[in-house]
This record gives structure tokens, C-alpha cells and sequence, in this order.
């Protein structure tokens, strides 16, 4: 959408994503047997490693998003574990590819292509060493809900920074077109949106306030040292691109910030909906006793235990 219509009282985020974007957020809560952390934590990792070893930032942009949307639907059944059972490439592509087409309808027709061709004609990449920050990002937890004046609402388990960070980074990408925007620059400005949270504590909202004068201060200062850890042209490369983070004058702003809030308040949302659940959701909506050769027996095994 161009910045005249947006002006002129527009759509200022695409609703049609809606529902993609929830259950994309899952994937900071999908974990599995051997691997350490969410799928979102190890994604976040992944792509730090990439940059360093000298990976194109759009390309990678584009595979990293691919393969969130791929691991909305299909959890771990990634690449790594379809080779391990035993399929070819070309199989395990089509397996991917598949997933991605599962949840891939409300996105931007040419980006859905780009992505869809990652994950079709997947690419390896050259590991770099993983920069500390990253590590500490992901044993970072989220503040939860902070107001100034008032006591922190804590929402157990907590997600961490790495996983807040990918999330923003695939969200950007995939709300790009909507606002114009280079998917590229948001991508790497979502990454390093929080440097500073590998050596900060995060007291959200009320210790940014309590903080006063200091913030800006501390926040520039433990940036630096995240940047210090990269080297050119890499470190430049994320630097230009979190100039965009100051505010939502320019496209890629506006698309950082949209994947920001959305992802802040569905980590909330989630909590929210699972307090909110219920069996008849389970059991009728969702067929948590499905069809097949014994569901006429466990339909009378609950009944006769009047279960739920």
C-alpha cells in the first residue's frame, strides 16, 4: 500500500493475515526430544550464524521466513529430521512445500512464490561462529506485562528474546508488500531490535521508565557492544538497517512496527486462549478423539466414565 493512501485513512495493517500470524506465533512454544529451545530460538540462531558466515541477507531473509511458515503447520518436520527418516531431497522439499502451501494463502502472491521456491530449491549455508549476543538472547526472558506503578503481571513459561526477535523478523517479511517495504532491511532490523537485552535484564515498560534520563544511554551503550562483536561489513550492514527502529516514518519502519505490536500482543493472546479453552473446543472443533478403527470405543469408555 502506498504511503498516500495510508495518509489518507487506509488499512494500516493487512487483516487478511490475520490468522496466519496466530498460528505462526506457535512456533515460539513448539520444542521436540535433542533440540534445544523452540523452533523460533533456533531459528533466530540459524540466521545470526548465517550472517556471520557470510550469508546474503535477502536470500536468508526469504529461507528463514520459508521455513517459519513450513514449521506453522508441520512443527519440527523439517528438513533435518525428513532426511534422517529416510527421504530423498527432492521428497523432503515436497513435504515442506506442502506445509508452506497449507498456510500461505493470505500472504502477498509474489512473495508466497519467492518463499515457496526456498523451501522447493533449498540451499545450505556456511556457518559462521554465533555471536555471544545471540546466545544470551536466547536466555533472556521477556519482561511479561509491565506498567509503571504497578506490579508486573508474570505469564509462565516466558517466552525469551531470541524468540520475540525471530518472530518480529518473519512478520516483517511477510507484511512488507503491504506497506512497500524492503523485507531485507526489516528482517535484519527485527533480529537486532533488542542487542541490548543480551546484557539487560528486562524490566519492560516500568524500568524503561525508572530508568529516566539514563535509558537512552544504557540502551546505545550495550547495543554497541552486541555491534562490536560483528565484523564489517556485517556490523554495518545491521547498523544501517536499525535506523528504521526509531519510528514509523519510512515503509520498513511502519512494517517493523506492525510485526512488533502484533507479535507483543499475541504472545499475550495466546496465554489468554488457553485460559479460555474448553472441552467442547477439544473434543468437537478440534477432535482430539478422532475417527479410526477404536473411536466407537473410546466414545463408551468416556461416556461410562462421564468424562469430560
Amino acid at each position: 500500500m502506498a504511503d498516500s493512501q495510508l495518509a489518507a485513512g487506509g488499512a494500516h495493517a493487512p487483516l487478511a493475515q490475520r490468522d496466519l500470524l496466530v498460528e505462526l506465533n506457535d512456533i515460539k512454544r513448539v520444542r521436540s526430544a535433542g533440540r534445544r529451545g523452540s523452533i523460533a530460538e533456533r531459528l533466530f540462531l540459524q540466521a545470526w550464524s548465517a550472517l556471520t558466515g557470510g550469508a546474503d541477507p535477502a536470500a536468508l531473509a526469504l529461507d528463514i521466513t520459508a521455513k517459519a511458515l513450513a514449521a506453522s503447520r508441520l512443527g519440527d518436520l523439517d528438513a533435518a529430521f525428513l532426511s534422517l527418516a529416510g527421504l530423498s531431497p527432492t521428497q523432503a522439499s515436497a513435504v515442506l512445500v506442502r506445509g508452506f502451501d497449507e498456510v500461505a494463502g493470505p500472504l502477498d502472491p509474489a512473495l508466497a512464490e519467492r518463499l515457496r521456491a526456498c523451501l522447493a530449491a533449498p540451499r545450505d549455508w556456511t556457518p559462521g561462529p554465533l555471536p555471544h549476543f545471540a546466545v544470551l538472547q536466547a536466555d533472556q526472558p521477556r519482561a511479561g506485562v509491565t506498567c509503571p506503578g504497578k506490579p508486573r503481571i508474570l505469564l509462565e513459561p516466558p517466552e525469551n528474546h531470541a524468540e520475540h526477535c525471530l518472530m518480529v523478523a518473519v512478520y516483517g517479511v511477510a507484511l512488507s508488500p503491504f506497506y512497500g517495504a524492503d523485507p531485507t532491511t526489516v528482517f535484519v532490523a527485527a533480529l537486532a531490535h533488542h542487542l541490548h537485552n543480551a546484557l539487560m535484564p528486562d524490566a519492560g515498560f516500568t524500568g524503561e521508565i525508572l530508568l529516566g534520563d539514563h535509558l537512552d544511554a544504557v540502551i546505545a551503550t550495550l547495543s554497541d557492544r552486541a555491534l562490536s562483536e560483528l565484523d564489517a561489513p556485517l556490523r554495518d550492514v545491521v547498523a544501517s538497517s536499525r535506523r528504521i527502529l526509531a519510528d514509523d516514518r519510512t515503509a520498513e519502519g511502519r512494517a517493523f512496527h506492525a510485526a512488533d505490536v502484533i507479535d507483543r500482543v499475541l504472545q499475550i493472546a495466546q496465554h489468554l486462549r488457553a485460559a479460555s479453552l474448553t472441552m467442547d473446543t477439544v473434543l468437537g472443533e478440534m477432535a482430539l478423539v478422532h475417527d479410526g478403527p477404536v473411536k466407537g470405543f473410546h466414545d463408551r469408555v468416556l461416556a461410562d466414565m462421564r468424562l469430560p
